[in-house]
């Protein structure tokens, strides 16, 4: 190897931040939807007090990690560990919703226990929740690389920093992808391949709104496109499968993507 090759990788390395691994991040996660939901587990708690010894145990590893990075954080690494573990209850609460919107919106969900086992929706619903809190007391990648990890395993890509609502059910996922400043009401159901998008990637949009807004009650099913910060779907509004949108819509429509579709019998 050259000398100056391997001298700009030493560079490198030196001035490169420390971040906690991905796995590092993930597990401790995992950890926190494990005591919220037994269903994932064998392992059952006994005791409130195990329950809370189970919390400390996992603040004390996250504040840990937060301390590692504390020169990238913007307050101390006590505060921030504090907040998160303060918001528990209510994701617990929100993914609380998502579980009842699922068995209520799909007919072949036989129990909540099936959905909290088995369900991709759910599982990249749960990374999101989580990842978000962080994301909102602005902490630097971590919240991007949980909901990276929940997209390696399902296929469902959403930004930390989307705003979602109660009752939020993907059914099926695959190929989903939902934009950071996209804002999903409550109650709304996406079926596979939905992208809520940007319309342009110009990197002088970044702290603007380019994501569009799905009010409340709104089903969005498979393949549909919809994009732009100022593109709007009214609340309790049906979007068919492969529409492309790039406009708002009113309360209470539908609207359908309509292809000739030819049968030509060659026998």
């Amino acid at each position: 190897m050259e000398e100056r090759f391997l001298q700009d990788l030493l560079n490198k390395h030196q001035r490169t931040e420390h971040f906690p691994s991905t796995s590092s991040v993930c597990r401790l996660v995992s950890r926190v939807l494990l005591i919220l939901f037994p269903e994932q587990t064998k392992n059952h708690f006994t005791s409130t007090e195990e329950i809370q010894q189970a919390f400390v145990s996992i603040e004390s590893d996250l504040r840990s990690m937060l301390h590692s990075m504390q020169s990238s954080l913007p307050a101390p690494a006590d505060s921030l560990t504090s907040s998160f573990m303060k918001e528990l209850p209510y994701v617990y609460e929100l993914l609380t919703s998502d579980i009842d919107a699922a068995l209520a919106g799909d007919p072949a969900a036989k129990s909540e226990f099936e959905i909290i086992r088995t369900y991709p929706g759910f599982y990249a619903i749960a990374f999101f929740r989580l990842a978000n809190i962080l994301h909102r007391l602005q902490v630097p990648i971590l919240p991007r690389a949980l909901t990276e990890y929940a997209h390696s395993k399902t296929g469902i890509d959403i930004h930390p920093g989307a705003t979602v609502g109660s009752h939020f059910f993907i059914d099926h996922g695959t190929g989903i992808v939902i934009g950071e400043t996209a804002h999903i009401g409550n109650h709304v159901k996406i079926y596979q391949c939905v992208t809520l998008g940007a319309l342009s990637v110009s990197k002088d949009m970044a702290s603007q709104k380019r994501h569009p807004t799905i009010e409340d009650y709104v089903v969005i099913y498979a393949g549909a496109t919809i994009l732009g910060g100022e593109t709007t779907i009214g609340h309790h509004s049906v979007v068919g499968g492969n529409v492309w949108l790039t406009r708002s819509i009113a309360p209470y429509t539908k609207i359908y993507h309509q292809e000739q579709v030819k049968i030509i019998d060659n026998g």
